[in-house]
């Protein structure tokens, strides 16, 4: 399995988990053996995000069949776990011509800045090894002018996958692919009309998914009209430090990371009620004040919340900030609450 970049930093003074160490020597033992099949290096890349002065690249480097490649593109399933990624893989970046070379990490994931000039909107960059084919990467360069910007969960939030019950997180990720999973009514519609209201803000999909799914996801966005943007993924398995990653602590550093990326930005944390969601955008409306236009939670119905394994109950959000929330079982319903509000 791919490894977080932020999750496998090696700690100085420190020697790495043993699980880390198992899962190194697996990911060895699997490259050398596609190797020896004449497998070579693939790039998989994911959307960028950036500001005028620097753009945040991210893809994944694994091996396949030559003339394969594109397949990685399609899969679904288990078979996305199924890939060998290659470690510490060299990297080139070509951003406006200039080529910048990078190492991907434990797990083949590239997650880097580069510093460059490009203007606000979507751009293409070039990314590849020695030994592969260059593929263009997506990246949206948010515009200085913007103060507002978007960040979605996903499970639950944009598509109904009742995550938390172990039995079905696991049919949903290894065997369903994304025709069989339904996005939530008007969910799509409202985030189209904010950004509409808000030209050049970015939209992010903060999910605990991992990395290995983001083709299947982004799929699914596209399929139902989602507005485009940068997914920010992690990934399941060891650390340098632990047994298994915490997907909490992915999004309350991902929420601290992109509000010191873009400082003069306010958010709309949209999330759902079968979680944590409440808790984690209560805590950083706490550590940020003024930085929060207001959280919108989308509320399961009951059905899914008994999947959930129960609904957080609205007490626990703290009552600390005067941020606006805002609740509503559809997209629809939370438009009519919002729309009002972040137009202001």
């Amino acid at each position: 399995m791919a490894a977080s970049p932020e999750a496998t930093a090696r700690i100085p003074g420190t020697s790495p988990h043993l699980a880390s160490r198992i899962e190194d020597w697996f990911h060895d033992v699997r490259e050398k053996s596609a190797r020896r099949r004449g497998h070579t290096a693939t790039i998989i890349p994911y959307t960028g995000y950036g500001s005028p002065g620097w753009v945040r690249v991210l893809c994944r480097v694994l091996l396949s069949k030559p003339g394969t490649g594109t397949r990685y593109k399609k899969i679904r399933g288990w078979r996305s776990f199924t890939s060998v990624p290659l470690n510490d893989a060299s990297v080139i970046i070509t951003v406006n011509g200039i080529e910048h070379r990078v190492t991907a990490d434990r797990g083949g994931v590239v997650d880097t800045v580069i510093d460059c000039s490009l203007t606000p909107g979507w751009h293409s960059i070039g990314i590849r090894t020695e030994d592969s084919e260059e593929v263009e990467a997506p990246v949206f360069v948010v515009d200085p002018a913007a103060r507002f910007g978007l960040v979605s969960d996903v499970d639950d939030t944009v598509m109904v996958t009742a995550l938390p019950r172990p039995l079905l997180a696991a049919w949903n990720t290894f065997v369903l692919d994304e025709h069989a999973r339904r996005p939530v009514p008007g969910m799509a519609v409202l985030y189209e009309r904010l950004l509409q209201d808000h030209p050049g803000a970015p939209c992010f999909y903060l999910s605990t998914g991992a990395w290995n799914v983001a083709p299947t996801l982004n799929r699914f966005l596209r399929r139902h009209l989602y507005p485009s943007g940068p997914l920010l993924l992690t990934d399941w398995g060891p650390t340098h430090d632990r047994w298994f990653r915490s997907g909490r602590a992915h999004k309350e550093e991902t929420l601290r990371r992109l509000d010191a990326e873009f400082p003069d930005l306010r958010w709309l944390l949209v999330g759902d009620d079968g979680q944590h969601d409440e808790e984690i955008y209560s805590a950083f409306a706490e550590e940020h004040p003024g930085r929060v236009q207001a959280v919108a939670i989308r509320q399961l119905s009951t059905g899914e919340a008994v999947l959930a394994g129960g609904r957080k109950s609205d007490e626990e959000r703290s009552a600390a900030t005067a941020v606006p929330w805002y609740y509503a079982p559809t997209g629809a319903g939370l438009a009519e609450q919002l729309l009002g509000d972040t137009r202001r």
